[in-house]
């Protein structure tokens, strides 16, 4: 997608601090961390958001989970991490392209949300 903010940076025309990449998936620092430890990890196709994913893109999605110790434990979360996918406007996802987020670091993340 030719105005897509994570395409731009897969293209390599927007820097990012990037910590993992290989020929399906890139891995970056969040540039507005809200953790010690917060990464985002994209596939380099663009996927709008994990509500439009479909069968072709089980490869990628378990991919990205599947490599989401290592970068966690490579960035200083050897202990846990929570992963956070945000999906559509109610998920409050801010930009279209699927992305996981990985948020750890020495101390505990803490709760989710308060209960209703």
């Amino acid at each position: 997608m030719s105005d897509c903010l994570f395409c731009k940076i897969v293209e390599g025309k927007i820097p990012a601090q990037k910590v993992y990449e290989d020929e399906d998936i890139l891995a970056f620092k969040d540039i507005s961390p809200i953790r010690p430890v917060h990464v985002l990890v994209i596939p380099k196709k663009h996927i709008t958001s994990l509500a439009t994913a479909g069968a072709e893109d089980v490869l990628v999605l378990g991919k990205i989970l599947a490599k989401a110790n290592e970068i966690a434990v490579s960035q200083g979360s050897p202990d846990g991490f929570r992963v956070i996918i945000n999906t559509g406007r109610v998920g409050q996802q801010e930009v279209p392209h699927l992305h996981v987020h990985i948020v750890g670091g020495p101390d505990p993340v803490g709760p989710m949300l308060k209960r209703i």
